[in-house]
């Protein structure tokens, strides 16, 4: 039996993930990832590191980040707890789909994920307080190769639910576009 369903957006390679968890009087088992399954979606990269968030208030921004290659990595994006916007910006130098951006709800109660393929930025808004991520990531994180973009730049023209709260000082310094960005070769 199939633990994934893996359902395109239309920026190719972000896909979202539906978790089919089995239930019984004990509880339920949630699989939040398997190589085979992702394998057979075309996620060919293996897991290099897991992260865990939490963040405390309602409204609150992290992001949009990604890595400059050669340390560029895949995300699945899991809301284990509470509720979050989590958004994917398409940075890839000459993809059609140039800064276009997909949001989808991610939460505990509807068990699905973001898959953000190499060349894509992400970020995410709490819809709720004490909400908790798991990222999980084809690639360390390398500090030297961090790039960024500014949640709030207006050519990206992210579409927040929530009017934007607390936001890091480096995620709210973050440059806005300019000409001379012209996205991540891959």
């Amino acid at each position: 039996m199939a633990r994934f369903e893996f359902m395109p957006t239309r920026l190719a390679g972000a896909q979202v993930v539906q978790r089919r968890r089995i239930d019984d009087e004990r509880g339920f088992l949630s699989r939040m990832y398997c190589h085979d399954e992702f394998l057979a979606a075309g996620v060919t990269s293996t897991l290099a590191q897991i992260n865990h968030t939490l963040t405390r208030r309602r409204g609150t921004v992290r992001g949009m980040h990604f890595q400059w290659p050669p340390h560029g990595e895949v995300k699945l994006v899991s809301c284990i707890r509470g509720e979050v916007f989590d958004v994917a910006v398409d940075v890839r130098k000459g993809s059609p789909t140039f800064l276009a951006w997909h949001g989808e709800v991610l939460s505990a109660a509807n068990e699905r994920s973001l898959l953000i393929p190499e060349g894509f930025a992400h970020g995410f808004q709490t819809l709720v307080d004490d909400s908790e991520l798991i990222y999980l990531h084809t690639a360390r994180y390398e500090p030297a190769a961090e790039g960024a973009l500014n949640a709030l730049d207006p050519q990206l023209a992210i579409a927040w639910p929530l009017p934007v709260g607390e936001m890091s000082p480096r995620d709210r310094q973050a440059a806005m576009l300019s000409d001379a960005f012209d996205g991540i070769g891959q």
